[in-house]
């Protein structure tokens, strides 16, 4: 029986062999980056909240020291992309690692009140409207509390804390040793204007102020017809005291509106805004302070409770009138309508003159190509004989006419 060699074991080659490099590859980068305050304590750490307005579980950060903060998240814009490197310093190397998404979540405060109000409101069945309750027995009616809440209201060194904010909307009373809490609407509009007081005070974001601000008190003025204008002007020119005619050269304004080649053009309203210093300051100011408070309840309050503000505000025995203010934005959107149809007035006589222009090019147009169709009939009815006649070559031959002339001829010698 023959023998068969054995196979010898292959050898290991370096691709088979643990790679050095991917034993030490740097860390993949951070999926998201986080920017907290410097002066956290070690207690502080991440939490998962229900959002004050929607109930939804969100990421926060919690501080029993400096509070609670949520995270508002900074991103570049899709027309200017960016990206992050991220590097660490050592003594022999330096190494790297990017972000291809620039996205930053920055910690910012958020008022402990905001978290408390879905409790003390009287908007769930299970809470009894219109009583004095401690504040344990608000919480402790909660079953379906989140358990990361619920740490954050028994923190005994952040009570203090919570005890006040809930105190701020609450009406209070004294029961022996513990204090009674009862909602106050009033209270939480008060507050939500002081708060709504310090963003004005420290300023609106530039986009905010441009869009519903300064956006929103621009003030049109009324059309003025060009042609209107050259008329004062020329009067203005030819005649002055005594009516005397004065020299074009004196006026040179009229003179520039004269030669204007606007002149020549039809008659145009321009609509122009009147600058920001023709608002009131007062109105400026409700504005921004309106701003402030849609935002805030747009943000953080039930949209139940929402609508009770704004009955609070419409209301005579509202903290802050913006009556004012209705009245004064109500008087601009007229206004804006009557720009807007004496600009449509004017464009008219503008838009007849080209339809009358369409109209001739469209008569040419449809002349042409009803030559074009009688040329296209003429030329289908000849037949086919014909036209190959009509390609042959005749240079050199005699004409038809020539031969009937010659037989008449010699029919007279006859």
């Amino acid at each position: 029986m023959p023998r068969t060699r054995s196979t010898a074991p292959a050898k290991q080659t370096e691709s088979d062999e643990p790679s050095q490099t991917q034993a030490t590859s740097p860390p993949e980068p951070p999926s998201k980056t986080f920017i907290l305050p410097s002066s956290a304590s070690d207690d502080a750490r991440f939490i998962m909240l229900p959002n004050p307005r929607t109930a939804e579980l969100n990421r926060y950060f919690f501080c029993p020291k400096l509070g609670m903060y949520e995270f508002t998240v900074i991103r570049s814009t899709p027309q200017a992309p960016r990206s992050f490197l991220f590097t660490q310093k050592s003594e022999q190397t330096t190494k790297g690692t990017i972000a291809k998404a620039a996205e930053l979540a920055v910690a910012t405060p958020i008022d402990m009140m905001f978290f408390v109000i879905p409790l003390l409101a009287p908007t769930s069945s299970s809470q009894t409207k219109g009583l004095f309750q401690p504040l344990d027995d608000i919480i402790d009616s909660q079953d379906e509390l989140p358990k990361h809440l619920r740490q954050v209201f028994y923190n005994d060194l952040f009570r203090p804390v919570l005890e006040s904010r809930a105190e701020a909307i609450c009406d209070s009373v004294e029961a022996g040793d513990e204090k009674m809490l009862r909602f106050n609407e009033t209270k939480l509009l008060k507050e939500l204007i002081v708060k709504a007081e310090r963003m004005v005070a420290q300023g609106l974001p530039a986009s905010l102020e441009e869009r519903f601000i300064r956006q929103a008190l621009a003030t049109p003025l009324m059309s003025v017809k060009r042609e209107d204008a050259s008329t004062n002007a020329a009067s203005t020119r030819n005649g002055g005291e005594g009516g005397e005619e004065q020299d074009p050269k004196d006026t040179p304004s009229a003179t520039t509106a004269t030669d204007s080649p606007s002149d020549t053009t039809p008659s145009t309203p321009a609509t122009e805004q009147l600058p920001d210093s023709s608002t009131p300051d007062n109105m400026a100011h409700l504005l921004r302070l309106s701003t402030a408070l849609s935002f805030m309840k747009d943000s953080y309050l039930p949209k139940a409770l929402c609508a009770r503000i704004d009955e609070l505000l419409g209301s005579s025995d509202t903290p802050l009138d913006f009556n004012p203010l209705q009245e004064h934005l109500k008087q601009l959107v007229s206004l804006r309508k009557e720009a807007l149809a004496s600009r449509s007035a004017g464009d008219f006589t503008r838009k007849r003159s080209a339809d009358d222009d369409d109209d001739a090019a469209e008569s040419r147009a449809e002349t042409k190509r009803r030559k074009e169709e009688e040329e296209k009939k003429k030329k289908a009815t000849v037949s086919r004989g014909v036209k190959d006649l009509k390609k042959v070559d005749t240079s050199g031959m005699k004409k038809m006419s020539d031969f009937f002339t010659r037989s008449a001829a010699a029919k007279k010698k006859t």
